[in-house]
């Protein structure tokens, strides 16, 4: 199992200083999250070793990578890191096979984790091992390079916004590969983004960036449903939740949904009973009232307990529920507040107007 990276530094970023402390989980996906020009990128290259400049510390585990209090410095080609820049940046001389064979044959048998095969099936391209790079899409070239860096058997992966040069087309198309990296990859990854619905439906962990300093830390579900970090005033806030398929209407073309906080009913779910999926909830499609409401179109209407309320914007309020334990964000209006007199505390029926499918 690999080690927990543990980082600090600090690096005067034009208008501001990147001043970032924390530590990243030893699997899964971390998010570095945060507007454009908070220092994301930045970090991410002080990990990486290409900001030998910068004051601070980072070890993964055991092994000290960077001490500036020393002039320690492990160059960034000896750290064992992946590295996935937005734009592929593939040897165009190179087929896609050498390109992904480059780092691959370079590698002590001894210390591969994955597969040639399984990389190239994980991420769907074997119709495309005899192209050249000019011939790919930009979501294609965006696959074969994340498959480069994990045949380079990396003790670490970056990825620095890989969809951030495609169109919403290729985004669409590269998504379910990324999606897939989320319980594949072997090594931890840490992934830098600033859209919600990426972040939503790729992450584990994540790390809130804010003007160069981590605001917040902590699992993903958890960070989102906090009223007290901005992220819940985003238009898109919500909330996650993992839930498993318990059956399907064929009738009505539905299937239904078990979570910590009961159950949903979504359109169908292409997927066989059972299986695992992430849903997403967002905080504009909730909406309250203090009695079971009558006959309605609305499907999912869940009991649910008021926890902490925050006053979000002009004449707007984000409520913090709690559904049997799973922590649900609803937005609402200053007057919708006062006129059903919430307070923590109390009971009131949580109204879910759509369910998303993430994962």
């Amino acid at each position: 199992m690999p080690e927990q990276l543990d980082f600090r530094f600090r690096l005067p970023l034009g208008n501001f200083l990147l001043d970032a402390a924390g530590s990243i989980p030893n699997h899964g996906v971390s998010a570095l999250f945060g507007r454009s020009g908070c220092g994301k990128t930045s970090l991410l290259r002080c990990i990486a070793g290409l900001e030998p400049a910068a004051e601070g510390y980072l070890a993964l585990g055991e092994e000290c990578w960077h001490d500036s209090r020393n002039g320690h410095c492990v160059p960034a080609h000896e750290r064992g890191i992946g590295y996935v820049f937005q734009e592929g940046m593939l040897f165009p001389h190179l087929s896609v096979r050498d390109n992904l064979c480059f780092g691959h044959h370079r590698t002590p048998q001894h210390l591969r984790f994955s597969d040639f095969d399984q990389v190239v099936e994980l991420l769907a391209l074997a119709h495309l091992l005899q192209r050249n790079p000019a011939q790919l899409s930009g979501g294609e070239k965006q696959r074969v390079a994340i498959g480069r860096a994990l045949l380079n058997h990396p003790r670490l992966l970056l990825m620095d916004e890989p969809m951030a040069a495609l169109d919403r087309g290729h985004k669409k198309e590269i998504l379910p590969y990324l999606e897939r990296l989320h319980g594949a990859s072997p090594v931890p990854i840490i992934y830098v983004t600033h859209d919600l619905d990426e972040l939503s439906r790729i992450a584990d962990h994540l790390l809130l960036v804010e003007k160069g300093t981590i605001l917040a830390a902590g699992p993903l579900n958890d960070m989102l449903s906090r009223i007290d970090l901005p992220i819940a005033r985003d238009e898109d806030a919500g909330s996650l939740f993992d839930a498993r398929i318990i059956r399907h209407d064929e009738a009505y073309h539905l299937s239904t949904l078990e979570f910590a906080g009961g159950e949903l009913i979504v359109g169908w779910i292409d997927r066989p009973v059972g299986e695992a999926v992430r849903i997403r909830i967002q905080a504009k499609d909730i909406s309250l009232a203090l009695e079971p409401p009558g006959p309605s179109s609305i499907l999912n209407i869940l009991p649910a307990t008021v926890q902490e309320m925050a006053a979000h914007g002009r004449g707007r309020m984000v409520v913090r529920l709690d559904l049997g334990g799973a922590p649900l964000l609803a937005r609402i209006t200053r007057k919708s507040q006062a006129r059903l007199d919430l307070q923590p505390g109390m009971q009131v029926y949580a109204q879910i107007k759509s369910v998303a499918l993430s994962l």
